[in-house]
């Protein structure tokens, strides 16, 4: 039976569901987008992230990971939550000697991971796996379930998904509490009709992994940006989806079959992050990148690029040109660049 089958099943049984409930349902319930059998996050899938543009994303966040450990010393371990392929957390160990865990949901990224890692640190939750040490967690809160807020008169509706015909509608409800609330705190001024994804799941997980991280930091990386910042973009709202690397069809149509994504709130993460009791920072990821020395180790490349077009060893130039433009895409200000980083210190 298909995704799209499933929920129409439930809702044919218990009436309309809340949009972050179908999200659910879609991305990791039963043959869900990460529950099948397709590995997302490689070249051949739907998607591409930092870690698998360029080995330099990992082996610069490797510094970070560094300084972390010299601030809080042993025991010290290094969490990959939302693991994927296993890209970012083998080019950290290739830059800094940790011990690793991956936290991942989708069976065969965990299958991938048990070839990186002793499949002992290859977990499903995070309460397996943190404890002292460094928090990655690098565009998974973007795909977190969410609920869809509307603005109305002065208060909020939700989108709920219904039956129509052969396939399913968006209809508008009053708001749930939890959903008016979050969306009146860290939405910003909407006006009538405007959209916001409502990221209740994404605080949640926050401040779960923050309690459970004894010392250290959670570092979470994702597109999106403060609430002021979002403010242009609640008139259609920032859902959207992806299918083979591009944009994919309106979420409603294909269950199971595209990943559904926002952009994050991270005024909301700064919020709980402050009010589990860390101190917290955001950064652009091409900020944070440059912080941790990522253009020094570009300049070095550049000269070893000369030095190879000198003399004459074109496979080679060509290698380090291949990784100087990988580089370059991380810290593409109108791309990868303009994605933000969250460090929550504990």
């Amino acid at each position: 039976m298909s995704v799209l089958d499933l929920i129409k099943g439930g809702i044919a049984e218990a009436g309309p569901i809340s949009f972050d409930q179908f999200m659910e349902a879609a991305l990791y319930g039963p043959g869900g987008f990460f529950s099948g059998d397709v590995l997302r996050s490689v070249k051949g899938g739907d998607f591409l992230t930092s870690p698998e543009v360029s080995s330099l994303f990992g082996a610069t966040l490797g510094e970070f990971v560094r300084r972390e450990r010299d601030r809080i010393g042993e025991p010290f371990r290094l969490v990959d939550v939302g693991a994927g392929s296993g890209s970012l957390v083998t080019s950290l160990l290739d830059a800094v000697d940790v011990e690793a865990w991956a936290v991942e949901v989708s069976p065969p990224a965990r299958g991938a991971l048990r070839d990186v890692l002793s499949p002992d640190r290859v977990v499903g939750d995070v309460a397996d796996a943190v404890g002292r040490g460094v928090v990655v967690v690098n565009e998974l809160l973007d795909n977190l379930p969410m609920a869809i807020a509307v603005r109305r008169g002065g208060g909020w509706s939700e989108h709920l998904v219904a039956l129509s015909g052969k396939g399913l509608e968006i209809v508008e409800a009053p708001a749930r509490e939890p959903v008016a609330e979050w969306a009146d705190r860290f939405s910003g001024p909407v006006g009538e009709g405007g959209l916001v994804e409502v990221q209740l799941r994404a605080a949640d997980w926050v401040r779960r992994t923050l309690d459970l991280l004894e010392a250290g930091a959670l570092v979470a990386i994702d597109y999106g940006a403060t609430a002021e910042e979002l403010e242009s973009r609640r008139v259609t709202g920032t859902l959207r989806t992806y299918r083979a690397h591009h944009l994919g069809p309106d979420p409603l149509e294909a269950p199971g079959e595209t990943d559904i994504t926002a952009d994050v709130n991270f005024t909301a993460l700064l919020a709980v992050a402050a009010e589990a009791g860390a101190s917290v920072e955001l950064h652009r990821q091409d900020d944070f990148l440059t912080d941790l020395g990522l253009r020094e180790v570009m300049s070095e490349l550049r000269q070893r690029e000369l030095a190879l077009a000198r003399s004459g060893d074109e496979l080679a130039r060509l290698q380090v040109r291949s990784q100087l433009t990988g580089a370059e895409t991380l810290l593409n200000p109108r791309g990868l660049g303009d994605f933000r980083v969250l460090v929550a210190r504990r």
